[in-house]
């Protein structure tokens, strides 16, 4: 996840569904060692997206910015810990198109290296902006013959800013 706002007393994550679904301790852990307990202020599981609340205040946020301006072949960049094991990593890659057939949310594509773990982190534009929450990646079954390599995709930070801010106001 990624803190999204931050006051003299708390600060909110925001992250997907599915990384604090069915979990009842939950903690968040900083680059700079730190870990705090969070409670969960309220999710969307249609949508993957939870805020969690920390009793920190006056940290760093990240700036949101406009995934609709996102262009194909952009320089777009996340940060997670793929595997559970390698914390705070950072990949690059292209953003491609925003995909929907209708019957599924938008999604932002990208080539940028997405792996178990990077759920819920954010996908950066250049300008240091989020643009999207790293939420899945396709990979290859070994029973087909298809292959699939560098396909993983975000929700656009447009598509649930309001969202966020209601969950914020109202649980």
């Amino acid at each position: 996840g990624f803190v999204i706002g931050s006051n003299g007393s708390s600060s909110y994550i925001l992250t997907n569904y599915h990384v604090i679904d069915g979990v009842s301790d939950i903690k968040v852990f900083f680059s700079d060692g730190k870990s705090y307990d969070a409670t969960l202020v309220g999710g969307e599981k249609e949508n993957d997206i939870a805020v969690l609340k920390i009793d920190v205040g006056n940290l760093q946020t990240v700036t949101l910015g406009d995934s609709d301006q996102l262009n194909v072949g952009e320089d777009v960049y996340a940060i997670g810990n793929p595997l559970g094991e390698l914390t705070f990593t950072f990949t690059g890659g292209y953003g491609s198109v925003t995909m929907s057939d209708g019957t599924v949310m938008n999604m932002l594509q990208t080539d940028t290296a997405i792996n178990s773990g990077n759920s819920g982190g954010p996908l950066f534009n250049e300008y240091g902006q989020v643009i999207g929450i790293v939420s899945a990646k396709l990979s290859s079954s070994s029973n087909s013959e298809a292959s699939v390599e560098g396909l993983g995709f975000a929700i656009p930070i447009n598509d649930v800013k309001d969202m966020v801010t209601s969950i914020i106001e109202h649980g």
